[in-house]
């Protein structure tokens, strides 16, 4: 347990290393197809660019709360009791709020503290259509994660009597890892990227 993620700090981690190599790569090709390098570097440039900076927009989460993803398919999954910081509706693509509950394109987005067993408790939104549990109106869940990758979570549709007891029991916990308030990780990704692809460039032109 303790080789696995230990916060949701570290989600997208390895996929963030990705990224910046791709957006480099990319925003450098694009820059030296611009100036002197072959057509094809800028024809490829242009749409690669805009399709990373459009998935670092899609990650970006306009809550401030880190929002989970879903267990991995036939992967190892354990309960864990939550407490409820507050539900909202959103907009399922956007992720803001929305004054139509009923609309098809809105979600429940639940703002939990996960508590598992064996490691920190960590604050999550995770996002359904329906109001799973009626957390609308109670201060405890149940979820379901992955105990390799911790912040894939999903509250649970029909958790076990104990775990619902257990839950309803849990004190909140005293420390809790919050979701960072600082400057977003896709813009972090987007300027480390920029920064690869000057490097990039720079070495183009010495070697060149």
């Amino acid at each position: 347990m303790n080789r696995s993620v230990s916060s949701p700090r570290m989600l997208f981690s390895s996929l963030r290393l990705v990224a910046v190599l791709l957006i480099g790569l990319s925003v450098a090709a694009l820059v030296h197809g611009a100036l002197d390098g072959p057509r094809w570097l800028l024809l490829t440039g242009v749409p690669v660019t805009a399709l990373i900076l459009t998935i670092l927009g899609d990650m970006g989460d306009p809550t401030g709360t880190g929002s989970a993803m879903r267990p991995r398919s036939g992967g190892p999954r354990a309960f864990a009791p939550a407490v409820v910081n507050g539900v909202r509706t959103v907009d399922k693509r956007t992720g803001r709020p929305v004054r139509d509950g009923r609309s098809v394109n809105s979600v429940f987005a639940f703002d939990l503290t996960v508590m598992p067993d064996g490691l920190p408790a960590y604050r999550m939104r995770v996002c359904h259509p329906l109001d799973l549990q009626g957390l609308l109106h109670k201060s405890r869940a149940v979820v379901e994660y992955d105990p390799e990758q911790p912040w894939r979570v999903v509250v649970a549709d029909h958790p076990p009597r104990e775990w619902v007891a257990r839950a309803n029991a849990a004190a909140p916990p005293a420390v809790v890892k919050e979701p960072s308030t600082g400057i977003p990780t896709g813009l972090w990704t987007l300027l480390t990227g920029v920064g690869l692809a000057a490097v990039l460039l720079v070495l183009v032109r010495v070697l060149g």
